[in-house]
């Protein structure tokens, strides 16, 4: 074979392949950043898909132009990248949300000179087709990709650029940072507008490359987005405050009865299998929550530590936002994973102390059945000895009626001898004999058994 049709990695050279071996190994491929051509318009929406399927999801996406052939097995690997006349569609599925990111050129006239800009109307999907994603809303962001020369660490020229920024937002109160060590500004006000959608603007320099851009919106929607889905535990815990309150009180109640011994065991066993179940219920329900909270915060933490924010003079940074905002609702939900797991083991302790007091109970209910038993036998044995009492007696009795039967027989065989005098004669030697025999018998049966 020529070398040069020879491939670099012939296959077979290698044992078998694990059956994910492939599936893992791309994953780290799975969700590619984007290559974004400055300036653009981003709409970003993220939807709770619990209840909804590919079939549901890829239905949908087939009412865009020229998807009609679309079908649900491209949608297994949880990722699709849609390409149109203009503008390209990003659908991404996670564990419980599922994200759709439209780019498209930015519209005339909503550039940095504008105020407060409409964008909605300049949306390219088709009429109805983003109110319609199955699922329910999680985020929805717009955001505005644009490029202009930053100005360097002066703070006025930066308050220059900040206040064409701000009345960008309708002259609101901006959260601002300068990203990748002073590369490019990200700002935000974190308000929720009629439509339902937040607005970023994110100026970046003109020689910013395309993936550079992919990546910067890509950081700053998993920002919110996992924000979002980490403040879902609040509520939870909100709701929760008053179960774990009532809990708490009522472990202290039986606590107090278990120490007092005013309650019957039975009925505090009741008690605690009661709330012990309550509980139990409260950690299976909660428990995931709980786990994907501190998930999402995690994944919120790193994103904003890769920003490499530097703060803009007069703005609070995204990190410092998130951390006067966010970690206070994350230590309320930690907090409350900490009370209940606390409460349960409380409970376990509480069971403990139970079963101590009802084996004490049980002991010397027991003691007290051991010495009635003892007692029982005492009787018994000294019933025992006193029929056997009579048992010799009997047995003598009738030893000497064969005996005196015998002597009588005797003399009308014509020996001279007398039968009653003989018989009662033969009575101290018959009771030591029958007692005799009785006590060999009881050592016989006393008798320790000897070892194999």
């Amino acid at each position: 074979m020529n070398a040069s049709t020879t491939p670099l990695d012939p296959p077979g050279v290698l044992p078998p392949d694990d059956a994910l071996r492939e599936e893992l190994h791309n994953e780290v491929h799975a969700r590619p950043s984007a290559r974004i051509r400055l300036p653009v318009l981003i709409v970003f929406v993220a939807v709770l898909n619990e209840g909804v399927g590919r079939e549901q999801e890829c239905e949908h996406l087939r009412r865009l132009p020229g998807q009609d052939a679309l079908t649900p097995e491209q949608l297994r690997g949880n990722f699709l990248r849609l390409r149109f006349e203009g503008y390209t569609l990003k659908w991404e599925r996670h564990t419980e949300f599922t994200r759709y990111s439209i780019v498209q050129p930015l519209p005339e006239g909503t550039g940095l000179g504008s105020s407060d800009p409409a964008l909605l109307d300049a949306i390219v999907t088709p009429p109805g087709w983003l109110r319609e994603i199955p699922g329910r809303t999680v985020a929805a962001i717009k955001m505005v990709m644009l490029q202009a020369e930053l100005p360097d660490q002066n703070p006025e020229a930066q308050a220059a650029l900040m206040g064409p920024a701000q009345r960008w937002f309708g002259g609101r109160t901006v959260v601002a940072s300068q990203l990748g060590g002073g590369h490019s500004w990200a700002l935000t006000d974190f308000h929720l507008r009629p439509s339902g959608f937040e607005r970023m603007l994110v100026i970046t320099p003109p020689d910013t490359s395309e993936t550079r851009a992919g990546r910067i919106s890509q950081r700053l929607f998993e920002i919110e987005t996992y924000r979002l889905m980490a403040l879902r535990g609040l509520p939870v815990v909100k709701a929760l405050a008053p179960v774990l309150a009532q809990a708490e009180a009522q472990l202290a109640t039986i606590t107090a009865q278990l120490e007092n011994k005013s309650t019957s065991e039975q009925e505090l066993l009741d008690q605690l299998v009661s709330l012990a179940a309550r509980v139990e219920r409260a950690t299976a329900e909660n428990t995931y929550r709980f786990g994907a909270t501190r998930a999402y915060d995690a994944v919120v933490t790193q994103r904003i530590a890769e920003l490499r924010e530097k703060p803009i003079p007069g703005t609070q940074t995204i990190g410092e936002f998130m951390q006067r905002r966010l970690s206070p609702a994350m230590a309320t939900v930690a907090a409350s994973a900490q009370r209940l797991a606390s409460l349960s083991e409380r409970i376990s302790r509480a069971s403990a102390l139970l079963r101590t007091r009802v084996d004490i109970v049980t002991e010397a209910q027991n003691q007290q059945l051991l010495a009635k038993l003892t007692r029982g036998q005492e009787l018994q044995l000294q019933l025992q000895t006193t029929v056997e009492g009579l048992s010799i007696a009997a047995i003598s009795y009738y030893v000497i009626s064969l005996l005196l039967y015998l002597a009588k027989g005797a003399k009308a065989a014509g020996l001279a001898i007398h039968p009653e005098i003989a018989a009662g004669a033969m009575v101290p030697l018959v009771l030591w004999a029958v007692w005799r025999t009785t006590r060999r018998i009881h050592a016989r049966l006393n008798k320790p058994s000897s070892p194999p």
